[in-house]
């Protein structure tokens, strides 16, 4: 139900553009990197990009100075994980607990947030990515809310990576969310509440359709969730940084997926 919490799931497209198995990819300064082995490479990438505000005070610059030095490294690991075959990235734009920051900075957020939309459609229509978007979206002020449902929809027919914006989300009232349509559909006699599954509650959630996600990137040092894809990260690898965002380039997305690569994924098993 991307974008509209309470619709329908997505429905994920296959054929996805990507490079061959064993041919090389270029990283942004020149490095090369052998694509792992279709069962190493992630399906879906989540990133809490973090550090903007420091990166900007460490140089004597503003907030949005730095919000606006790290839309060069959305732009470049976009790219980069659907030249690379990425089936979903999601990326933490504004939290649900965001909205308690100052409101100059909430405003300019949700200006620069429009600015990008707008600017940056176009190339993601060219490269086939299509624009999605989990959240309580209904939530966001008008202008914003208008950009990305204009957005979602001039992508919409893209057979590539699915590019998804986690805005004015939290994993915890996504669960909330998914809780009560379930409750709904009990109470109108759709479901049996003895019988609810874990399948029941993935088709309830904001991403209904995606894949779990494989890995999560966090930039800025700080080890911690924040309350992002609560569920579908059960079975995530973590990978921390204390590279901020705004220096978060393809050669830092390579390396998070060599070490992505060399872990060993057992799901609660036992090693073979």
């Amino acid at each position: 139900m991307l974008g509209r919490p309470g619709g329908r799931g997505l429905g994920l497209r296959t054929g996805l553009p990507c490079l061959p198995v064993g041919s090389r990819w270029r990283g942004g300064t020149g490095k090369h990197l052998d694509p792992p082995a279709s069962g190493d490479l992630p399906r879906h990438i989540a990133i809490v990009m973090d550090g903007n505000g420091r990166w900007a005070a460490e140089r004597g610059r503003s907030r949005l100075a730095g919000h606006r030095a790290g839309a060069a490294a959305v732009r470049a690991v976009v790219e980069s994980c659907a030249r690379l075959g990425v089936e979903a990235l999601t990326l933490y734009v504004f939290s649900s607990e965001n909205w308690s920051r100052p409101r100059a900075e909430v405003a300019g957020l949700f200006k620069m947030f429009v600015r990008f939309l707008k600017s940056e459609t176009p190339e993601l229509v060219r490269q086939g990515i299509r624009l999605l978007a989990i959240g309580r979206t209904g939530m966001l002020p008008a202008e914003a809310g208008r950009a990305l449902a204009r957005a979602i929809g001039e992508t919409a027919a893209g057979g590539g990576m699915a590019l998804v914006l986690a805005v004015n989300y939290g994993g915890q009232d996504e669960i909330v969310d998914a809780a009560r349509r379930l409750a709904r559909e009990a109470r109108e006699g759709r479901i049996d509440p003895g019988r609810i599954d874990r399948a029941d509650v993935e088709r309830s959630l904001h991403t209904a359709g995606l894949p779990p996600v494989d890995l999560l990137i966090r930039t800025g040092g700080d080890m911690r969730i924040s309350n992002f894809l609560l569920w579908q990260i059960s079975y995530a690898e973590l990978y921390f940084t204390r590279t901020y965002w705004p220096d978060f380039s393809r050669d830092h997305l390579v390396r998070a997926l060599e070490s992505f690569a060399r872990r060993e994924r057992r799901f609660g098993g036992l090693r073979d």
